[in-house]
């Protein structure tokens, strides 16, 4: 795959983002990284890895890694995914997300409602 068949695969299933195909050394091993961004502010990045022939193992199917960051140049990826085609690592990726903002959802409910004051009876 060429770096402008890569970008178009991306575009293809995100193109919300603004990618960027950054130049490697070997045909194995391509990386990207898109943006959204409103104005100057960096909304969300995410970084594409698609290494073919993966671990040395003589196939040429790809395989894909994932990984996002939120809001700004410098803010820390939150969470990684890898699988066979981009689509999957994809949707894996947000999968694990709705799982911790499930996990996160419930324990703020357990703190409000902690927080709340026992109604006596009437």
């Amino acid at each position: 795959m060429t770096p402008k068949e890569f970008r178009a695969e991306l575009t293809k299933i995100m193109p919300g983002y603004s990618w960027t195909v950054h130049k490697s050394s070997t045909d194995d091993y391509m990386e990207a990284t898109g943006t959204q961004s409103s104005g100057f502010n960096r909304l969300s990045t995410l970084v594409v890895v698609r290494r073919d022939n993966y671990a040395g193992k003589g196939n040429d199917r790809p395989w894909y890694t994932v990984k996002s960051a939120g809001f700004g140049l410098r803010a820390p990826f939150l969470g990684a995914y890898e699988d066979g085609t981009l689509a999957r690592a994809l949707r894996g990726l947000q999968k694990h997300y709705e799982h911790m903002a499930g996990t996160y959802a419930g324990h703020a409910r357990a703190l409000q409602s902690a927080r709340q004051p026992k109604k006596e009876p009437a």
